[in-house]
């Protein structure tokens, strides 16, 4: 049911990811449409109603103001264009950003956007077939799939499926400004240093995340310290599992190092014991903090002590 003065954003019935990423962008980045009231409409057509303002983004049918996104052709809609580069997600960011002066001033949001829509244009476009190995089965976990099994899950209720869709966005969302921040923190902070095992990257910041991405960026050795806490997470390179899917002659292939931080362990427990050192049973991870023990006691020790520790086993 639809209340009086309503602010409403209509996408197409059956709502794929282009549907609900672009009512998404405007629920929580166009002032003043944070509580708009999401609608559905036959794909291509628009919200039924006597039209007072017509043609424009923000339509007035009846007594509401009306977005429609990728349905009805207006300036939110891409299918009356052949344009591969675009889509209502992408039309949507940009006409955000245009209307939102706090966010266009916020680079790790513009760009934890940015990614959100570069992945909805490809999608919208089928792009997902020129993927590396584009049949495994990693890419069942991504938001697209989610999508398609909770619209196989409630095949008629297109509110849920939008909800569901939002929240997974803002989770997303959150994941990449998060990962904008770590990326930044590498760049500006990061200590690269030679170890026997190979190259090794230090990071002293709040930012968990730069861990993984070390990882993912090659290093064998990823540190980092908490400057609230002077915790120090060391993660070495993973062993490759022996049952695991086969990289494809595309794939990136870091290699296979045996590592074994047992004597960087030793050492840094002789040099601060009144740290809690936890020494993983893989000995490829050495922690003296984490948010799964808050028990845990941080080290004295310097970045630099822990790196020059790493530097000369």
């Amino acid at each position: 049911m639809i209340h009086k003065f309503m602010k409403l954003i209509v996408a197409h019935s059956a709502p794929d990811l282009d549907a609900i990423a672009s009512s998404w962008i405007i629920k929580r980045f166009l002032p003043g449409w944070e509580n708009a009231e999401c609608q559905f409409a036959p794909a291509g057509e628009k919200l039924k109603g006597v039209y007072l303002r017509k043609g424009e983004v923000i339509e007035k049918v009846d007594d509401h103001d009306v977005i429609h996104v990728d349905t009805g052709l207006g300036p939110l809609d891409h299918h009356q264009t052949e344009d591969e580069n675009t889509c209502a997600t992408k039309l949507a960011f940009d006409y955000v950003l245009a209307s939102n002066e706090s966010l266009s001033g916020d680079e790790n949001k513009i760009e934890a956007l940015k990614r959100i829509v570069e992945y909805a244009v490809n999608e919208d476009h089928f792009q997902e077939v020129f993927l590396p190995d584009p049949d495994n089965e990693i890419y069942g976990f991504s938001i697209v799939s989610l999508v398609h099994g909770i619209k196989l899950m409630y095949p008629k209720d297109d509110q849920s499926v939008m909800a569901f869709g939002m929240d997974t966005l803002d989770s997303f969302y959150h994941y990449f400004e998060n990962k904008v921040w770590a990326e930044k923190e590498i760049k500006e902070k990061g200590i690269r240093f030679d170890t026997k095992w190979g190259k090794g990257l230090a990071v002293e910041t709040l930012n968990d995340t730069v861990l993984k991405l070390a990882q993912v960026m090659g290093y064998v050795i990823a540190v980092r310290k908490d400057p609230s806490t002077g915790s120090v997470r060391i993660k070495a390179r993973p062993k490759r599992r022996a049952n695991s899917q086969k990289p494809t002659a595309k794939s990136q292939v870091l290699e296979d190092v045996d590592i074994d931080l047992t004597p960087v362990y030793e050492k840094l427990r002789k040099m601060d014991p009144d740290a809690t050192w936890f020494l993983h049973v893989s000995k490829r991870m050495l922690l003296n903090g984490s948010p799964k023990n808050p028990k845990m006691k941080g080290s004295k020790l310097t970045l630099s002590e822990v790196v020059e520790v790493l530097q000369n086993i």
